[in-house]
């Protein structure tokens, strides 16, 4: 076989084992799975997610992306309820599904993986509260730093909030989903954002600054040391995932009626706990 040969066919058997992408997945899973409902409901959530984000959409508020404790309870009875003893069908019908909840599993807790790499999206935010937070910001002159593609100034600048939205910019190099913008995004990192706009804005929103980074411990001083009152408004994961060690140790965090009620619309749908905080 010549070497032209030989590359179409590597090329043909490529394309033949080709993994099926995580939405391709997740429709199959809706299939496999459409007698039970309790995984219908969260798989179609994730589809719903994603249907609004590729029209530059906010997405709805998501429940727990996890199976139920006894989703292996649920498929043994449906298979017993609807095939008969040693019944070879019955067999097949167990083995298929058994085969695919570890998967599924999975995907569902690797969604926010594929937000990351699909939208540049990394804190899921929702219409709903992003809706509850430009209520609560009102009139309010607001300035987004690290804002990555924008998504949350694209949801409060659709429900009327006046807002400014930076981002530095820089991980643009390192992935391809940051020269995908929502909305305008004027390009200064989160000091050159204070200098340029802290005569003009009264509140400030940063949301999963990188963590180990101290820019927001730096930002955080900033904002102390100026003379007029700023509030800043922070999402993300306590000493977790977000955030430097510097910034949570000396964040002030003042809880509020307000902030448990805005985060009735932020609640965490997998192993990431990232809330909103009111910090001082």
């Amino acid at each position: 076989m010549n070497k032209k040969k030989l590359i179409k066919k590597l090329r043909k058997n490529k394309q033949i084992v080709k993994k099926p992408s995580y939405i391709e997945r997740m429709k199959k899973y809706r299939k496999i799975f459409s007698d039970f409902p309790s995984i219908i409901f969260l798989v179609n959530n994730v589809l719903e997610a994603d249907r609004l984000l590729k029209t530059q959409q906010l997405p709805q508020d998501l429940p727990e992306l996890i199976l139920p404790d006894n989703i292996q309870d649920e498929v043994f009875n449906f298979v017993n309820n609807n095939y008969a003893m040693n019944d070879r069908e019955g067999d097949k019908a167990w083995n298929k599904y058994v085969e695919q909840l570890p998967v599924l599993d999975k995907d569902l807790r690797s969604f926010r993986d594929y937000l990351e790499a699909e939208y540049g999206m990394w804190a899921y935010i929702s219409a709903p509260f992003a809706n509850s937070l430009a209520k609560y910001l009102g009139n309010k002159k607001t300035l987004e730093v690290m804002a990555g593609n924008g998504y949350i100034s694209k949801g409060l600048h659709d429900d009327g909030t006046d807002i400014i939205c930076t981002d530095s910019m820089d991980w643009q190099k390192e992935n391809e989903t940051g020269h995908h913008l929502v909305t305008n995004v004027e390009k200064l990192d989160a000091n050159e954002a204070f200098d340029k706009y802290k005569n003009s804005v009264d509140c400030i929103i940063m949301c999963w600054s990188p963590d180990g980074i101290d820019i927001d411990w730096q930002l955080l001083q900033k904002i102390r040391e100026y003379q007029k009152d700023i509030q800043l408004i922070i999402i993300g994961e306590k000493y977790g995932a977000t955030d430097s060690k510097e910034f949570w140790d000396n964040a002030k965090i003042v809880n509020s009626e307000i902030s448990n009620e805005l985060n009735k619309h932020h609640r965490p749908f997998d192993l990431i706990k990232d809330q909103l905080y009111f910090v001082n």
